[in-house]
C-alpha cells in the first residue's frame, strides 16, 4: 500500500514559489555567460522544490503522528517530471545517534547515519539519470553498500575538518595501516584551525608537517598521550597540545581522531564517537549487547525459554563480548548432535553446565563455544561450516562470515553471539526459525 497520495503534494510548485520572496539579493545577480546564469537559476529552483517537499512531508508525518525523519535528494528532470527521491528511517534509532552541533543541511551532515542517507541518495539520483543509457545487463545501482559507507565517511570528515578541508578521510586510513617500529598506531589528533584559543600548546614544530605525509605523522603520534594530541587543521601538524577543561570559558567541543590499533581509528566529537572505521569501512559506535536485545533476539529463536533462563544465557553473552581477543559463543538446541558431527575440527568436552569463569578460559583458544540453551557445554574451539551465502560481509574477518554461513544453513534453532577483535559485537539467529 502507498504511504502517501499524490494529491499530498500537489501544491509543491505553489509552496515553491512562495519561498522566492525570501530570495533577498540575488534578484540582483546576473552571471555574465548566459549559461551560467540559466544553470543557477535552476538550480536555485530544485532547491525550493526540495525544501517545499521536505515541509510538505515533515507536515504529514507530524499529522499522521509517524516517528520517522525524512530526507529528500535535489530535484532530477526525467520525462518532463521533476522526481525527488525521499528515505525516511525510524526516528528513534536514528536519533539514539550523536549528532554534531549546528544546521544540518546536504553538504553538512549531523552524523554518520545523516551521511550515509545522503550518499545513498546521490547514489540513487545517480542511477535515475544513467537509467536510459546503462547496460540493461548491469544494475545500474550496483555499487557495493561498503563503497556508499566510505563516501559517507568521507562526507562526514569534510564536514568536520577545519577549513573543510578534502583528503582528512583517506590521511587517516594512510596514517592507521602503518606501524611503527612493529608497534601499532595509536594516538590522538585533534582537529582545530591554527592557534585556536581552545588549544594549550605544549610543543610546537618550526616547520608544519603535512598531513599527506603519512610516516612522518604516525611516528608523531609516538609523542602523544592522555589529553595531549597532535593538532592539526586537516592539511598540517603544527605541533602538541591538549583541550582546555569545560569550565575554562575558552572551551570548545573539538574533533579528534583517535587512533585505536592498525588499520582502525574512531572520528570523536566533544567527547561523542561519531564512527569507527575498521579496515576501510566507516561503522556506527557499537557499545556493548543490550540485555533487553539479546532477550528479544533469544526469544525468537528459543520459545519455550522462560525469563530465568534467557537471564543465565545474557550472562554468557556478556562474558564472551568482553573479551578483547575476539570469540565466539553459539547457543544451539543441536549442540550436542553439532558436536558429534564436527568431532574432526573441534575439542569435545565432558557435558557440564557453562559458568562465566568457564567461559572466559574457554574462549581464549580460537573457534566457538558450543552450547544447548540450558548452558550445557559440549565443544570448546569449533570451527563452524556451512553454506554460502549472500549475507557475508567482505569486510568483516572469518569469524564473523563463518558464523554467517553456519546460522543460515543449521537445522537448529541457534543464536552466534559474535565478539570480532576489532570489538565490533553481533547477535546472528539462525535464519531458518526466526
Amino acid at each position: 500500500t502507498l504511504r502517501y497520495s499524490p494529491t499530498d503534494f500537489a501544491d509543491i510548485k505553489t509552496l515553491a514559489a512562495s519561498f522566492e520572496t525570501d530570495a533577498g539579493p540575488r534578484d540582483s545577480v546576473y552571471h555574465l555567460h548566459p549559461q551560467d546564469h540559466d544553470r543557477i537559476e535552476k538550480q536555485h529552483w530544485y532547491e525550493l522544490v526540495c525544501r517545499a517537499t521536505e515541509i510538505t512531508i515533515e507536515e504529514l508525518v507530524e499529522s499522521r503522528q509517524e516517528a520517522r525523519r525524512s530526507f529528500c535528494s535535489t530535484p532530477l528532470s526525467l520525462n518532463g517530471y521533476l522526481v525527488v527521491l525521499v528515505v525516511q528511517l525510524a526516528a528513534a534509532p536514528y536519533d539514539a545517534y550523536y549528532t554534531l552541533p549546528g544546521k544540518a543541511n546536504a553538504n553538512r551532515p549531523a552524523s554518520l547515519p545523516h551521511a550515509a542517507v545522503l550518499e545513498f541518495l546521490h547514489e540513487c539520483t545517480r542511477a535515475l539519470r544513467e537509467a536510459d543509457t546503462a547496460d540493461n545487463e548491469q544494475p545500474v545501482l550496483d555499487r557495493d553498500y561498503n563503497e556508499v559507507l566510505r563516501g559517507a565517511g568521507r562526507r562526514l570528515m569534510l564536514r568536520i575538518s577545519p577549513g573543510s578541508a578534502h583528503g582528512l578521510y583517506d590521511a587517516c586510513l594512510g596514517i592507521a595501516a602503518l606501524r611503527h617500529e612493529g608497534g601499532e598506531g595509536q594516538g590522538t589528533m585533534i582537529l582545530a584551525r591554527r592557534q585556536h584559543a581552545a588549544i594549550v600548546p605544549v610543543l610546537t614544530l618550526e616547520a608544519p608537517v603535512p598531513l599527506r605525509d603519512h610516516r612522518s605523522i604516525r611516528k608523531l603520534l609516538e609523542l602523544t598521550e592522555g589529553r595531549t594530541g597532535l593538532v592539526s587543521d586537516a592539511s598540517h601538524v603544527f605541533g602538541l597540545g591538549y583541550i582546555v577543561e569545560e569550565d575554562d570559558p575558552k572551551y570548545e567541543p573539538l574533533a579528534t581522531v583517535q587512533f585505536t590499533n592498525h588499520y582502525g581509528w574512531e572520528l570523536r566529537h566533544g567527547g561523542h564517537t561519531l564512527m569507527r572505521v575498521v579496515s576501510n569501512t566507516p561503522r556506527l559506535p557499537q557499545s556493548k549487547v543490550q540485555a533487553d536485545n539479546f532477550a528479544r533476539v533469544a526469544h525468537q529463536v528459543f520459545p519455550n525459554l522462560n525469563d530465568d533462563e534467557v537471564a543465565y544465557l545474557w550472562e554468557l553473552a556478556l562474558e564472551a563480548s568482553a573479551q578483547s581477543h575476539g570469540t565466539m559463543l553459539c547457543i544451539s538446541t543441536g549442540a550436542k548432535a553439532e558436536a558429534e558431527r564436527l568431532r574432526r575440527q573441534c575439542f569435545r568436552v565432558v557435558p557440564r553446565v557453562m559458568t562465566t569463569p568457564v567461559l572466559r578460559q574457554a574462549s581464549s583458544i580460537d573457534g566457538a563455544v558450543l552450547v544447548e540453551p540450558d548452558g550445557t557445554c559440549y565443544a570448546i574451539g569449533v570451527i563452524l561450516d556451512g553454506q554460502a551465502t549472500e549475507k557475508g560481509d567482505s569486510s568483516r574477518g572469518a569469524r564473523y562470515n563463518s558464523a554467517v554461513r553456519y546460522t543460515s544453513s543449521s537445522p537448529y534453532p541457534c543464536l552466534a553471539v559474535v565478539v570480532s577483535e576489532d570489538g565490533w559485537i553481533d547477535l546472528l539467529p539462525s535464519t531458518m526459525h526466526t
